[in-house]
């Protein structure tokens, strides 16, 4: 038995079902009853967990509607309705296999742990100014609101708040700033669906997925290398995020989803606008960088990239955009360039820059920061390592200047709290560099400075 949108559909028992619960049968009967809704009060006046289970019977004429036409589109013959009000069709497909998703994500505990998320993660505030120590107190006040728009597929996001920061490599990178609500649905919605997605996505695949991180990323380019994957396509996405097709990504999700509910929710924030300087501008495509839903849609878009390259036996690693293939040859990087280049931009609508993109040997190219060296010193065996790539120790010590300079004119126990912070937690990821000695002569440096800056006082 399965459910959509409150609706139950129940397959013809005489089917043969297989061992993934879907029928087989060229024809099957599925019979889909309208349930009754119940309401009622406590005593205290309060809105009863029955009336808010009444809230998905109130909805049944239209989702029963929408059932009919999402049916339609999918080889699902609709013979009509009976006297009670059931919806009777014919499966081709057999079961009925549309699992109500919004229910998962509407549960009190999943919701909660949603919020929690968010206010531990103390980010800035959206449009409507709310901060994250305000937001708890505020579903609790409106959770009936919440739910209903929820339920009935109504919930209307708030546009995101434009914020450019600056690229180390110059330009900007755009941000899209989610209210504190916006990003609790988020949140909730990405908690259901992360479970459905994490089976389907590739092992190649390393960026902002559970129990995966970019370390890992850069030992398994490692590993490619050592096996004589030693020539790489370097292919680099520009604006990845902001250039997202809404009706492919829609359409590759309701392969997976078939809530309509949901995926109309979905839609909603893809849709949802951002403001700048004081004006709404509508988003016909792309999923802003800053909500919490948008790592996963990023990673359900790209996936369909990581499938054909498994299919053609490429090795590869993938963290969000950045993706690195890894071939044998110069004459193999460039076919794969080529066709890699034809997917992403003909069936995928991406555009890869063709500046930054390249084919190169894998000594020397950037990835993630990192770089493989591969040397042999005199008279001693082979050596292969990683290590920090040149361009991220210049970016290092120009962030220290600019840290020191920048501060110059606060306490210096303020300054050397943000020069520890920085130092600290850049040294901890660059720490998988195999070469400690570019790692003590960074300390030594950061030191020095740190002491210059102490007698300028």
């Amino acid at each position: 038995m399965f459910t959509w949108g409150g609706l139950t559909a129940c397959p013809d028992k005489g089917n043969p079902v297989s061992d993934d619960g879907l029928s087989r049968e060229k024809s099957a009967e599925a019979i889909v009853p309208i349930s009754t809704p119940k309401d009622g009060r406590d005593g205290k006046g309060r809105t009863s967990e029955t009336t808010l289970r009444s809230l998905k019977a109130s909805t049944m004429t239209s989702q029963r509607k929408r059932l009919q036409s999402y049916l339609k589109g999918r080889g699902l013959e609709v013979l009509g309705t009976d006297g009670a009000g059931a919806v009777e069709m014919r499966n081709s497909w057999g079961a009925l296999n549309v699992p109500d998703l919004m229910d998962k994500v509407l549960d009190k505990e999943n919701f909660n742990e949603a919020v929690q998320r968010v206010v531990a993660n103390r980010g800035a505030p959206g449009v409507d100014g709310m901060s994250a120590s305000e937001l708890p107190a505020f579903v609790e006040q409106n959770w009936e609101r919440i739910y209903r728009s929820l339920r009935m597929g109504r919930y209307r996001p708030s546009p995101v708040r434009r914020v450019r920061i600056p690229k180390p490599d110059g330009g900007e990178r755009e941000l899209g700033v989610p209210t504190l609500l916006d990003r609790a649905v988020q949140q909730a919605i990405a908690q259901v669906l992360t479970p459905i997605y994490e089976p389907l996505f590739s092992d190649n695949s390393y960026g902002f997925r559970p129990n995966r991180s970019a370390h890992q990323a850069v030992l398994a380019m490692k590993q490619h290398y050592l096996d004589g994957y030693t020539w790489a396509v370097d292919i680099d996405l520009s604006k990845y995020f902001d250039t997202l097709n809404h009706e492919l990504l829609m359409n590759i999700i309701r392969r997976d989803v078939h809530d309509e509910t949901l995926l109309v929710t979905i839609k909603a924030f893809l849709k949802s606008g951002v403001m700048e300087d004081g004006v709404v501008l509508e988003t016909e495509r792309g999923s802003p960088q800053g909500g919490n839903l948008s790592p996963l849609l990023a990673n359900i878009y790209l996936n369909e990239f990581d499938m054909l390259l498994e299919k053609r036996g490429h090795r590869f690693c993938r963290y969000a955009d950045d993706i690195l293939i890894l071939v044998r040859s110069e004459r193999a990087a460039e076919r794969v360039m080529s066709s890699s280049r034809d997917f992403l931009e003909n069936t995928m609508k991406l555009k890869v820059n063709q500046v930054k993109s390249t084919v190169a040997p894998l000594p020397g190219l950037k990835f993630l920061g990192f770089t493989i060296l591969d040397i042999t010193p005199r008279n001693k065996e082979r050596m292969v390592k990683i290590a920090i790539h040149p361009k991220s120790l210049k970016r290092f010590k120009d962030r220290v200047r600019s840290i020191l300079r920048e501060r110059s004119h606060l306490p210096i126990k303020d300054t050397m709290r943000y020069f520890t912070t920085y130092v600290r937690g850049w040294l901890g990821y660059y720490a998988l560099s195999e070469v400690m000695s570019t790692i003590h002569k960074l300390t030594k440096w950061s030191r020095r400075k740190l002491r210059a800056r102490l007698w300028s006082q």
